[in-house]
This record gives C-alpha cells, sequence and structure tokens, in this order.
C-alpha cells in the first residue's frame, strides 16, 4: 500500500485507510436511517484481517457506528491482528445520551469508556469530535473542547481530530481546536475542501487530513443503473440521485469513460475517484467503506495521486 505521512502526527498511513461505518450495520435515530443495509459479520471481520495482511493498517470507527457494533467487530481481531500495527481512530458526538444535547462533558467521557470497552484497549490513537454543532451560540464548545484536551492528558488517546460533513464548519472551530487530523466530507461531486479554506489551514497547521465518503456512498462508481431504493436503516435512503434515473445515467456514463481512459488499471474507477482527491494533498488519506475482503482487494491496488491533468479531466465528467 502507498502511505503518507499523516502531517504532525508523524504515523505513516496507507492513502487508502479503512472505513467501518457500514460494518456498524443498519440503524435508526429519532426515525432517521443512519446505518448501512447488508452487512455481514463474518465477511466484516474477515475484511478486517484481510486489511491489515495487505497494509491498510489505518482503520477509522465511532461509537454509533451500529450503537457500538464497529468497534466490537474491530476489538474482536486482536488475537489475530496485532494492536501496534494499527492506527486506530474512533469519535464522540452524535450520542447525546441522557443529557439533552451534544458534547456533554459527562457524555464525552462516558463514550470514551465505552469505546475502549468496545475495542478491547486502553487508549485510542486518534479521537475525533465527530461534528461541530456545539448548541446555540456554541455554547457546549468550550466543556467538550477541555474534556477531550483531558482525555488526551490521560493517555486516552493520542491525537485529537475534528470533523464534520460542512468544512466550513470545521473551520469555525479549528483555531480553537487545533486538530491534529480533520476529517472532513469530500468526494468529486461535493467539494468545499479548498474554497472553505481547510486545504489552506491543512497545509499551513502540517495536519493529517482524513477524506470521507469519498465515493459518496457508492453512487460515484456508476454501479447503479436504475433507481433504488434501500430499506429502513440505511442511510443511502435520504440520498436523493440513487431514486434519480437522469443522474445514475450520468455517473453510469462517466464510469464509461473511465474505464476507458484507465482502461488498463485494475481498478480504474476507484483509482480515478480517490486518485483526484489524494491530489496535491501530501498528507492526506482517503477513507474506503470496505467490508469484506473484496472490497479490500480493490483497495489494495489504488491509492496513488493523479496528475493534475487527469484530476481535472476526472471532474469535469461529473460537472
Amino acid at each position: 500500500m502507498k502511505t503518507i505521512r499523516f502531517g504532525r502526527t508523524n504515523v505513516e498511513v496507507p492513502t487508502v485507510s479503512l472505513g467501518t461505518w457500514g460494518q456498524g450495520g443498519p440503524n435508526t435515530v429519532a426515525g432517521n436511517s443512519v446505518g448501512w443495509s447488508g452487512n455481514d459479520d463474518q465477511l466484516a471481520s474477515e475484511a478486517l484481517r484481510r486489511a491489515w495482511e495487505v497494509g491498510i493498517t489505518h482503520w477509522d470507527t465511532a461509537d454509533v457506528y451500529g450503537n457500538g457494533h464497529a468497534e466490537k467487530l474491530i476489538g474482536a481481531v486482536w488475537e489475530i491482528v496485532p494492536r501496534d500495527e494499527i492506527f486506530l481512530a474512533t469519535k464522540v458526538g452524535w450520542d447525546p445520551g441522557p443529557y439533552g444535547h451534544f458534547y456533554d462533558p459527562r457524555q464525552i467521557r462516558s463514550q470514551m469508556e465505552r469505546s475502549l470497552q468496545n475495542l478491547k484497549i486502553d487508549h485510542v490513537d486518534l479521537y475525533y469530535l465527530h461534528h461541530c454543532d456545539f448548541g446555540p451560540a456554541d455554547e457546549y464548545f468550550d466543556d467538550a473542547l477541555a474534556t477531550v484536551r483531558k482525555l488526551h492528558e490521560e493517555g486516552k488517546t493520542r491525537f485529537l481530530g475534528l470533523s464534520d460533513w460542512d468544512s466550513s464548519k470545521i473551520m469555525r472551530f479549528i483555531d480553537r481546536v487545533d486538530p491534529d487530523v480533520v476529517q472532513p466530507y469530500r468526494n468529486v461531486l461535493d467539494d468545499t475542501y479548498e474554497s472553505s479554506g481547510l486545504k489552506a489551514w491543512v497545509d499551513e497547521n502540517d495536519a493529517g487530513v482524513a477524506f470521507f465518503s469519498p465515493i459518496k456512498h457508492g453512487l460515484l462508481l456508476g454501479k447503479y443503473e436504475t433507481p433504488v431504493t434501500f430499506p429502513e436503516g440505511d442511510f443511502r435512503r435520504g440520498i436523493a440521485e440513487f431514486g434519480d434515473a437522469a443522474a445514475l445515467r450520468r455517473m453510469v456514463a462517466a464510469r464509461k469513460e473511465i474505464e476507458t481512459r484507465f482502461a488498463a488499471d485494475p481498478q480504474p474507477v476507484l483509482r480515478a475517484l480517490l486518485g483526484t482527491l489524494l491530489t496535491d494533498v501530501p498528507t492526506g488519506c482517503v477513507l474506503l467503506g470496505q467490508r469484506t475482503p473484496r472490497h479490500v482487494e480493490a483497495a489494495s491496488h489504488v491509492g496513488g495521486p493523479l496528475t493534475h491533468s487527469d484530476a481535472s479531466w476526472v471532474r469535469s465528467l461529473y460537472q
């Protein structure tokens, strides 16, 4: 696997790292579908072991992925996978607990202890604030930050991270958090990494960056030729393009163009989509969901940045 230095963490991580949102399985919160259907725990466990074997040694999870289920799957592999060979990240923020709002300090601490128990470890390598919604007038921000910094001081995490679907929200808090790593939403359709100022901050502060949803939940692969409806509990139910025949036709057309241009590559579409995001991002990786050994094998064949001309061409297909 190709690797990069993950910014000022000085840890080498693979450019294509492993995301475990899908390994949590289907889930609903307040009537909203927030998980993924189609997960098989046995295949997911095999995927984790295979990822280690091929050098995909940065794993990303969260307390709310299957309400801890994804973390437990990771915690069950340490008899085979050496813990010290995995750079392991988890997150806190989306479960308010009994407190009526996100990021109550008692909930943060409780969730950290729960994550460590699920993962069967005594510390994580990276702990993210999972989103940047800190209440009216950001009233819960200071206590949340103080709590995760205290967890860092206690040795519960080596590094601190900041994540959100909206890069502009990350920018509102980034100087005060001063994260070692940021995790923004980014793909060739939805990309504010540069325009928000986040790229400039990452470059200036030698931060690591991990892009999530780089294939927009599978939509960009161009494998859906007709509208699809996902079952209850599957986050993709809320992605309008999966039910839009015209949008799906555009994805299929883009896939065919990419397969022609990169015909010699074993994974032309993944190479194009991920390589575009990795272009000119020296401390960055992408988090790719890998729920089966087959997914891991595909990921193991990609990971290099494209040339600027190829990246511009790929982007043009989706605009």
